[in-house]
């Protein structure tokens, strides 16, 4: 497989194997679509040769002698010219492609035009285009449409076009005609002139191989303007599907169904109370120094992991990962009637899930994991932040107080630090809450780093 050189020529440029012009922010759209046309390529190849042994079936029955062997050995060139595109054509420029799909046109173009050696009958070289071969072409055409760009299909009509009109035009200036046969055709139909010019066994018929070869290139033509259509459409699903998958990333697969469904959801700025949570390892820096930092990682992916499992489990989002901790929201970015619920129970699944982690750590001699964790339950202004790149951000006193609840850990060797307002506004949204408040002591009037008047929190 040969690269084109780095300047081609314009019209190589056109009729060359290539993808189709794309805006590169859409590069991985642009990577899903090449993956589909390598499978594309791949269809093609084995569409081509199911198609030519149907046609090897079709030509027994429309000429049940031995002759007709040509003809299939002229089916087999193509084939394997097919297991040929199969392995040097790619998605992208290529030569060698270039060159197989010519001479797929030009293989079949010979074996319409010159005689079969191999028979016996002897006929004006004119026959040869009264047997409609030529509607085979579109086999090639409709299996270029499987694998390679609007360009190419348009290409391929071109260049169908051209050599077949080469062919018959010189296959016109050298036949030898057999008049004999044209004056009996004139005798027999004297009085119809159209007639006698339509069976002369002489005439080319001009008018209809104009015809052929104008139908193929509108029929090209369209099929190319529907790949094009059908390239964009694939860009822009792939693309979607980029979306959605990145909204996976951070919202739970409910919240992601339902911001699939509306346009620009996050776009409006607004101001909404919400359940904030951090969670992070304590004496993380403690616990790095002096390990292998690919154990460390494989650690800070196997907490994280399993904390985002919890957050998503519990309809909240992943804010942000904070190295060795994370930062969760329960109401982004639609309120719902469970936020402060199901962000302490959010809480406590994490402890339950660290436990059970530290378990299976015991057990195979891996030092314990500790967590601290904060939550609150307050105002914050929601909306995308940004230029050119946008970012969903949740700004308020909430954020802070949550953050500075899970510090407050260490200080009272807890799992968990919630607010008061969190606690009450738990207990209003459903009696279900109560047991996941079970456990929980409180701590009147403590003053919180960042916070001007002392709060009520409870610790677990």
């Amino acid at each position: 497989m040969t690269d084109i050189a780095p300047s081609p020529s314009r019209f190589s440029r056109f009729f060359i194997t290539q993808p189709d012009d794309f805006d590169l922010d859409h590069k991985y759209a642009e990577e899903a679509l090449e993956r589909h046309k390598r499978e594309g390529l791949e269809l093609a190849v084995r569409a081509r040769w199911i198609a030519m042994g149907l046609t090897g079936i079709l030509l027994i029955y429309l000429n049940p002698n031995w002759e007709v062997l040509y003809y299939h050995f002229i089916l087999l060139l193509i084939c394997a010219n097919g297991w040929l595109i199969q392995r040097a054509g790619r998605v992208g420029q290529s030569r060698v492609e270039l060159l197989l799909i010519f001479a797929d046109l030009l293989i079949m173009t010979l074996g319409m035009i010159v005689p079969n050696p191999f028979s016996d009958d002897v006929r004006p070289l004119a026959t040869q285009f009264r047997f409609d071969n030529f509607q085979y072409f579109f086999i090639i055409l409709a299996a270029g449409t499987l694998a390679y760009s609007w360009r190419t299909v348009v290409a391929i009509g071109s260049w169908t076009a051209m050599v077949w009109t080469v062919g018959w035009v010189i296959a016109w200036w050298i036949a030898t005609p057999f008049p004999e046969l044209g004056e009996r055709v004139f005798v027999a139909l004297q009085g119809y002139p159209d007639l006698q010019g339509l069976l002369d066994p002489n005439n080319f018929l001009v008018s209809l191989r104009i015809q052929e070869v104008i139908v193929f290139v509108m029929v090209a033509v369209t099929l190319g303007i529907s790949m094009r259509r059908l390239n964009r459409l694939l860009l822009s699903n792939a693309g979607l599907e980029r979306e959605r998958a990145n909204l996976s990333r951070y919202f739970s697969p409910n919240v992601v169904e339902s911001l699939s469904h509306n346009d620009e959801p996050l776009k409006q700025v607004r101001k909404e109370n919400i359940a904030v949570l951090f969670i992070d390892i304590v004496g993380f820096t403690r616990f790095a120094a002096g390990r292998d930092p690919y154990e460390v990682i494989e650690v800070l992916r196997g907490f994280h992991g399993r904390m985002e499992t919890e957050v998503f489990r519990h309809n909240g989002t992943l804010d942000k990962y904070l190295g060795d901790g994370l930062m969760a929201t329960f109401g982004t970015p639609v309120t719902t009637p469970l936020d402060a619920t199901n962000a302490l129970g959010c809480a406590r699944a994490m402890a339950e899930v660290i436990e059970r982690w530290n378990l299976e750590r015991r057990r195979a001699g891996e030092v314990e994991i500790h967590v601290g964790i904060g939550v609150h339950y307050g105002s914050v202004v929601l909306g995308d932040i940004g230029a050119n790149r946008l970012e969903f951000a949740v700004i308020g006193d909430a954020v802070n107080v949550a953050a500075k609840l899970e510090a407050m850990t260490r200080e009272f060797k807890a799992d968990i630090v919630i607010s008061d307002a969190l606690r009450n506004q738990a207990s209003k949204e459903s009696p279900t809450s109560q047991p996941l408040l079970e456990g929980f002591a409180q701590k009147a009037s403590q003053p919180v780093r960042g916070v001007e008047d002392p709060m009520d929190i409870w610790i677990n």
